[in-house]
């Protein structure tokens, strides 16, 4: 059985099209409850949380190191250090915690 690369090409593009396009050819006026104008708002950082933080735990050579990192990042975040410095100290702590656990 051969497979021909184009064909999936092919189908790929077309549902990307159709994804991007439906709500534009749907929705012709703005959206005006609350509720759908809310969970929109929080679409792009729900996307991105999604991505993140499965990576954080599998790009560390243990979990546990992983999930202290991110315990020191939100504590950080949440007091009010700026994003590069929450990302240096994540780091620290990636790095000393492995030297501890393997």
């Amino acid at each position: 059985m051969t497979h021909n690369i184009w064909l999936y090409i092919l189908v790929m593009a077309a549902v990307t099209y159709l994804i991007r396009v439906t709500p534009l050819v749907l929705i012709r006026r703005e959206i005006t409850n609350k509720t759908i104008r809310s969970f929109l708002y929080y679409v792009p950082y729900v996307t991105l949380a999604v991505m993140t933080f499965p990576a954080i735990t599998e790009a560390t050579q243990t979990p546990l190191s992983g999930f202290l990192a991110l315990a020191a990042g939100i504590v950080l975040a949440w007091v009010g250090v700026s994003l590069f410095g929450v990302a240096v100290v994540s780091c620290l702590v990636v790095l000393i915690a492995e030297f501890f656990l393997v």
